[in-house]
Parts: structure tokens; C-alpha cells; sequence
């Protein structure tokens, strides 16, 4: 092999992008030994071999992403394909597939304890989303009217977190939206940052999930909340929401947002506001009843 060719192989190495499936936990960890192809002994080694790799990969010049390796989901995968699951070869297929459904994060450099975090995070969103959309489309279309019940509880969540967001002080903003379905509360945040000419931005990932927990909430009537945080400059950081009732959004007093805030959520006991905090009444959110008379 010439010079030249070992240099463009080598240039041709860092064209490939490529995936990793991380075990972030020792549970999983531990299930995946049970394969011996799984070579490793214990998990903090595992994870600093991980690491090395990395960032070797990215001294390179490589770009990686890493995937949420599930060893159920795996088992699973494997039984449906027809795989050995103790093999290296099914491991690769079955990173690959993660890769391919978006649910991965980019690795730039960072300590792998950062990337952790964030990694399980976009797992519990995607699915949240997954859960909250498949319920919305088991309901089906409305008796009176024969509208889509999921959709059109889609399109008045987002219409009611566009009037949140543009009646909200310039500046940051965080929401937070609860519904407590059965067996389990959902629990969705969006975050909404001013561009530099003031336009509100937003990670479409955390406004899908955002709206479909919303729009869940509203079209099963089930009790839930949404609240927001601004933050600016030199003013203190505004903190107000409303619950949901019916088919919208009813405003909470200072006084109930002040409580909720200030009260121990496990003991009941009242703990210290924080400092430079509004608690707040919301603002008026100019909504309109967008079927009168017809309510699903």
C-alpha cells in the first residue's frame, strides 16, 4: 500500500460517522454479562473504556453519537430478527437501528458523565411523546361532529402554548406541564429562548412532546397544570400558571403558585420562598372558546 493510499484511508476514516450504545446503569450493566461475548468485568471500567474510545474517535476528527442501550429492548430486537443475541455482530445491528430513530446525542468532547444525563433525558422524552401520542390517537373522532378528538386536542395545545409564550415577559422562559393520567403522572418541560430579533426559540423534539402531554390533558379532562418561569436581566424571575379545566387553561391565583412553590410536596410542611422571585397571576391569555357550544 503507497503512502497516498494510507492517507486517503486514513481521511476516509473520519468521513464514517459512527454510533455507540452506552449502558448507563450498573442494572443493565449487569444483564448484558450474562452474554459471553460481553467481556467486560465491572461497569466504572466499562465506562471508562467508553470514554477512551471517544475521545480518541473525536482527536480524530470522527464524529460519534451515542444511543440508550436497552438490554430488554435488545433481547427483543434479537428474538424478532432471528439473532444470536451473544454476539458482537447483533450488539452492532441493534446500535444501528437506535441510531437510525433519532434518539441519540452527539459526542464533542465532553466528560461522559455529562453526556449521561442528558442521554436519559431525551430517553424519558421520547417516551413521554410515544406514550402521551398513542393514547391521543386510540380516541378517535368525536361523536357529534366526527372531528379527529387527538388532533384537534393537538392543535389547541399548541394554540394555548404560543398565547403562554407570547404573553410571557421577553427573556427566558421555562414550562413545566403535569396531567396526572393513570397509572402515572406525565411530566413535559419546553424551554423558550429569545433570538437576537426576539423571536421565542424552541427545540421542536421538546415542543412535540411538550403539546401532546398538554393536548392529552385537555382531551381526557384529566386534573394537570401548567406553569412558567421567566427569567431577564436585572428583574426578578416571574414565576405564575393555570390548571387545566375542561377543554383550557384557568388561571392560578399568586396566592396558590406561592403554595405550591413554598410547600414540601412529600410532608406538607411550608419551606422558604426563594429569593428575588415573583409569585404571580397570570396574564390574560385572550383565549376564546374555539367551539362554542361544542366542547369534546
Amino acid at each position: 500500500m503507497t503512502y497516498t493510499d494510507r492517507t486517503a484511508r486514513r481521511v476516509l476514516r473520519r468521513e464514517i460517522a459512527g454510533t455507540i450504545g452506552l449502558l448507563t446503569d450498573e442494572h443493565d450493566f449487569g444483564v448484558m454479562r450474562r452474554y459471553r461475548t460481553f467481556t467486560f468485568d465491572d461497569h466504572p471500567t466499562y465506562l471508562r473504556h467508553v470514554e477512551a474510545v471517544l475521545r480518541t474517535r473525536a482527536a480524530q476528527g470522527a464524529h460519534t453519537t451515542i444511543a440508550l442501550f436497552d438490554p430488554e429492548e435488545y433481547a427483543a430486537y434479537c428474538a424478532e430478527a432471528g439473532l444470536d443475541p451473544d454476539a458482537s455482530s447483533s450488539r452492532t445491528r441493534f446500535t444501528a437501528e437506535l441510531a437510525a430513530t433519532g434518539l441519540t446525542v452527539p459526542y464533542e468532547g465532553q466528560p461522559l458523565t455529562d453526556v449521561v444525563p442528558t442521554l436519559i433525558d431525551e430517553a424519558v422524552r421520547q417516551a413521554t411523546w410515544e406514550y402521551a401520542a398513542t393514547l391521543l390517537a386510540r380516541l378517535g373522532s368525536c361523536a357529534s361532529c366526527g372531528q379527529d378528538l387527538g388532533r384537534a386536542a393537538y392543535d389547541r395545545a399548541r394554540a394555548l402554548i404560543t398565547r403562554v409564550i407570547t404573553t410571557a415577559p421577553a427573556g427566558r422562559r421555562h414550562l413545566v406541564c403535569s396531567v396526572s393520567t393513570t397509572p402515572e403522572t406525565l411530566l413535559s418541560v419546553l424551554h423558550a429562548d429569545d433570538d437576537d430579533d426576539g423571536t421565542p426559540h424552541l427545540d421542536e423534539a421538546e415542543l412535540l412532546e411538550f403539546t401532546s402531554v398538554l393536548a392529552l390533558g385537555l382531551a381526557t379532562h384529566c386534573p394537570g397544570g401548567l406553569v412558567i418561569r421567566t427569567s431577564a436581566p436585572a428583574t426578578p424571575d416571574r414565576i405564575y400558571g393555570w390548571r387545566l379545566r375542561g377543554y383550557g387553561l384557568t388561571p392560578l391565583t399568586a396566592a396558590e403558585v406561592f403554595d405550591a412553590y413554598c410547600t414540601d410536596a412529600e410532608s406538607g410542611d411550608l419551606i422558604s420562598p426563594e429569593s428575588n422571585v415573583d409569585y404571580c397571576d397570570p396574564p390574560d391569555l385572550g383565549d376564546e372558546d374555539p367551539a362554542p357550544g361544542h366542547h369534546h
